[in-house]
């Protein structure tokens, strides 16, 4: 079964979607047949990246807030946060487009590390406060988590991937996207934004029993107390 996630690296309410999720599906019997792809959106495309700007001062200016408006909003995402066990310091997180980073989480898909780059990326950014438009800062983290660095420097110095990522941006679109995180269970259930975990488990249950549905040799296998997995091998 198969979940894509829309989010963006920049959004906080998709680091806190990811950790909702992922609770959701400790408790979830049938997780090993559960295939994650992470997708691409970009809430400020023409953002234009600026390390000496905080992302407070940025909100502030652009939503008409003064600062101590600012800061009282982003504590209660930071206390949101906070009770799925992140720790987000937002003083510390730099105006900054995240297309390269998506470029390199796109990279990262076809070696099997999307999860892991989504995560580092979501953590220095909302945690380490690293500028995500860094091209070293990115060949760095890409390294943390197991890609060749000579690989990860010609993605970002060069414009590869960045079709794929408009691509899943056009895509988003299509499927009437409007807000991110917005998560697909096999293209039938949808979840849009940071529910709670009762949510994820109630969505998960449904989607796999529609899932076993259209697979007859899962059917078949449950219906007989026995187990398969999704190549129906038992």
């Amino acid at each position: 079964m198969k979940i894509e996630i829309w989010s963006d690296i920049m959004c906080p309410f998709c680091y806190i979607g990811k950790r909702r999720l992922e609770s959701a599906l400790e408790s979830f019997e049938y997780k090993d047949h559960v295939k994650i792809e992470w997708k691409s959106f970009l809430l400020n495309p023409d953002m234009k990246t600026d390390p000496e700007k905080s992302t407070l001062e940025y909100l502030s200016e652009t939503k008409g807030w003064s600062l101590e408006q600012t800061q009282q909003i982003t504590n209660q995402v930071v206390e949101m946060a906070e009770g799925e066990g992140l720790t987000y310091r937002m003083e510390n997180t730099v105006v900054a487009n995240a297309k390269n980073a998506h470029r390199l989480l796109q990279l990262s898909k076809t070696v099997e590390k999307g999860d892991a780059m989504k995560e580092r990326l979501l953590r220095a950014y909302f945690t380490e406060g690293k500028n995500i438009d860094d091209l070293s800062t990115l060949i760095s983290l890409a390294e943390e988590v197991g890609i060749d660095k000579e690989r990860a420097q010609a993605c970002l110095e060069s414009n590869e991937f960045a079709a794929k990522v408009d691509q899943d941006i056009s895509e988003s679109r299509q499927i009437g996207v409007r807000g991110v995180p917005f998560f697909v269970l096999d293209r039938k259930f949808g979840i849009s934004g940071a529910q709670p975990v009762e949510v994820f488990r109630d969505t998960l249950n449904k989607a796999w029993e529609d899932y076993v549905k259209e697979n007859p040799i899962l059917q078949m296998n449950s219906s007989e107390g026995s187990s398969c997995d999704i190549n129906g091998n038992c």
